[in-house]
């Protein structure tokens, strides 16, 4: 069962620079707009979560638990971008609830 009290510690690296992020679960629909609310990146999301541009590319550096992923089109976007890394993964398909607590991600660009 979800705490859904728990407060939610994401870190970030964007442009070089470490950010660590505070979150609770549900504050935003998915990881795509925590980071675009928090970062501000151009070009960033720029399907609104649809999984279908490949704009919120990320790589997974390390987690406590597997996040919660949705799998709208990310199959086929990724290999879009040819990407081979089992770690790069869609900002936009990733849910924020518990399991992102400690999460270490690297936003590409």
């Amino acid at each position: 069962m979800l705490n859904r009290d728990k407060n939610i510690s994401i870190g970030i690296i964007y442009g070089g620079d470490y950010y660590n992020i505070n979150t609770y679960y549900n504050e935003y629909r998915n990881l795509m707009m925590l980071i675009y609310d928090n970062l501000y990146p151009d070009d960033f999301g720029d399907c609104l979560g649809m999984g279908k541009c490949g704009t919120c590319l990320i790589e997974i550096l390390e987690f406590k638990t597997q996040p919660t992923f949705l799998d709208r089109n990310e199959g086929t976007t990724i290999e879009r971008q040819h990407m081979q890394n089992k770690n790069i993964r869609l900002a936009c398909q990733i849910l924020i609830d518990e399991h992102l607590d400690g999460l270490k991600i690297k936003v590409l660009e």
